[in-house]
């Protein structure tokens, strides 16, 4: 098997150890015929730079931490296999025109984030914030009452917006609650409506008016930003769930506020507009908003999926085959 030439691995000790358990480490050193790992830590984009000139390598394997690439980029450079999710604070569509191969995660944490999505939907028809503070105080004899209500998932009409792969993994794991599934995408072929079981909304103002459980997994782009709207929040009906697990500024943050204030519908965050989620932020005080902080995915005994599927396209690249997740410039470009 052909090797690069050289590799640079620019990860933090933390991000080796948790994306790259052994031996995954001393595969992927074993890849290159001259392999370094650098510490990022306290390096700048000035000083990847000058790392990139002095060491020149071939593939640059990086994380979370790792600079922004200068441009434009070394000539010797060909190929980054980025550890995480969006390459967007890494490079830039310039690299890509240039003809730099990149490739992220790809749909690695799909799963976990589903499962998240899942998890505030459950939360919030059983009205678990409330219990989880209520049943805990000391002295307090809390009990349910006509005002507590526990609902079920079974046969639930859950709306999607959007439909990339952590959508797709949520369609699968709301099967065994027997919940149609109605999805509002522009990229909803009726081929792949066919293939996960799916509806077409023909709106997004249809997907919320004609579902129990709305469940926003939209991409943050000019387009979407903002999109879900006050009135599309009110159109739930009273007792749905509305659960964001995609990114925060994809709906109107200030009204989804008022619209949980109102407590007709129950909520469920992981993301928010401003992160971290303020001390003084509304939500926190609400008893039917299901909160987390941005922990959908990957869960961190996860991390080594990632790792796992950076070492086969690095396993692919060494040997020329083709590679997973690629970034070309129209995903960069649909990307938040």
């Amino acid at each position: 098997m052909p090797k690069p030439s050289a590799l640079l691995a620019v990860l933090t000790p933390t991000e080796v150890r948790e994306f790259l358990p052994e031996p995954m480490l001393s595969e992927i050193r074993a890849l290159a015929a001259d392999f370094r790992l650098l510490d990022p830590t306290g390096l700048d984009a000035a000083g990847l730079a000058a790392t990139l000139a002095a060491h020149d390598p071939e593939v640059l394997l990086g994380c979370w931490k790792t600079p922004p690439l200068p441009e434009p980029p070394n000539p010797r450079l060909r190929y980054v296999c980025y550890l995480v999710g969006s390459v967007k604070r890494l490079l830039t569509r310039r690299h890509l025109e240039a003809g730099l191969l990149v490739t992220n995660w790809g749909s690695t944490i799909s799963r976990t984030v589903a499962e998240a999505a899942l998890f505030h939907i459950l939360a919030c028809l059983r009205n678990a914030s409330h219990w989880a503070v209520a049943m805990h105080q000391p002295g307090v004899a809390a009990w349910k009452n006509g005002l507590t209500d526990a609902r079920s998932l079974f046969c639930r009409r859950v709306g999607i917006h959007g439909f990339g792969p952590v959508a797709r993994e949520l369609v699968a794991l709301l099967r065994p609650w027997q919940c149609p599934v109605t999805v509002f995408a522009p990229d909803l072929t009726p081929e792949l409506a066919r293939a996960h079981g799916v509806a077409a909304a023909a709106s997004l103002e249809a997907l919320f008016a004609g579902a129990d459980v709305v469940v926003e997994l939209a991409p943050l782009i000019p387009a979407t930003t903002g999109i879900v709207t006050e009135q599309l929040l009110r159109s739930i009906r009273p007792g749905g769930v509305f659960v964001n697990v995609g990114r925060g500024a994809v709906v109107d943050e200030a009204a989804l506020l008022r619209v949980a204030q109102d407590g007709q519908i129950q909520v469920g965050l992981d993301v928010y507009t401003a992160e971290p989620l303020p001390a003084d932020s509304g939500f926190r005080a609400l008893p039917r908003v299901s909160l987390t902080p941005h922990t959908a995915g990957p869960t961190i005994d996860r991390y080594p999926d990632a790792g796992a599927f950076a070492l086969r396209n690095l396993r692919a690249y060494a040997g020329d085959r083709p590679l997973e997740a690629v970034i070309t410039a129209d995903i960069y470009d649909r990307s938040t």
